[in-house]
């Protein structure tokens, strides 16, 4: 078999929703995309946001960044448009967005309130929907959409609550996608990462017993890092995975494969 070169995207466009800040997995998925040569372009929420990703994007040469409210199709759809005109096509997207009251992220999932319930599902689950269709249309060579998802979509994690329903509803539609997507050559996976620190994760009550069982139980016996998370985001986005479409991928250490 011949040796693998390295993995070059020095001709692809990513657009990539969910950096808040250094720490967000979104951001070690960015670093690492253009560190393999794809030209980036990142999305925000608000302002608020924006004032973030100028930071962080500072050494970048001329940085395409667009607002999106993905509560908003009509959004979505002109933050495609704007990034296409600039950049010319999109390649990759990845969405790397969840939301939940804080409310609804402790206690008994019992006592979710109908409106938590909508609003967490709304803005991580829907939101991959409206994003695949208006990305596909500037998809004119096949691509990539990966999202991110976490074990919870399959077993309980107490204090996770409305977020575990959200990402089971997000890894469903991942294969739903992969089926209609599958005739452009678009394909969509997920990635279901372990607990890792970041803006989302501080919120999540319980989420410290969540980091400590994952190191001291899973097969590599440590927590992972949101380079690991990247590392596997950049196969997914590659060519490498060329016949890989509606997979959600554990990137926990093995926690995932372990029933004590």
């Amino acid at each position: 078999m011949h040796c693998m070169k390295t993995i070059d995207l020095s001709n692809k466009v990513a657009v990539v929703f969910g950096v808040a800040n250094h720490r967000s997995i979104a951001w070690s998925i960015t670093s690492i995309l253009k560190g393999a040569g794809a030209t980036v372009a990142l999305s925000y929420q608000n302002e608020r946001l924006k004032r973030s990703l100028d930071k962080l994007t500072a050494d970048w040469d001329d940085p395409v960044l667009v607002e999106c409210d993905v509560s908003d199709d009509s959004n979505v759809e002109k933050a495609f448009d704007e990034i296409s005109d600039k950049l010319g096509k999109i390649d990759i997207v990845v969405h790397s967005i969840a939301f939940a009251n804080r409310e609804d992220l402790g206690g008994r999932f019992v006592d979710t309130s109908r409106a938590g319930f909508n609003l967490a599902l709304e803005i991580s689950s829907y939101s991959l929907i409206p994003i695949t269709k208006y990305a596909a249309r500037h998809m004119q060579d096949g691509g990539n959409v990966l999202t991110m998802s976490f074990q919870a979509a399959e077993k309980v994690f107490p204090g996770y609550n409305v977020m575990s329903t959200a990402k089971a509803a997000l890894e469903n539609e991942v294969r739903q996608l992969a089926h209609d997507m599958g005739q452009q050559n678009i394909r969509v996976n997920a990635i279901s990462a372990g607990p890792v620190d970041t803006l989302s994760s501080r919120v999540i009550s319980g989420y410290s017993v969540m980091k400590q069982a994952a190191a001291e139980r899973s097969p590599l016996g440590k927590n992972i890092t949101t380079e690991d998370v990247a590392k596997t985001a950049l196969y997914l986005c590659s060519d490498l995975s060329s016949g890989v479409t509606g997979e959600v991928i554990h990137v926990d250490s093995g926690y995932h494969v372990m029933g004590i």
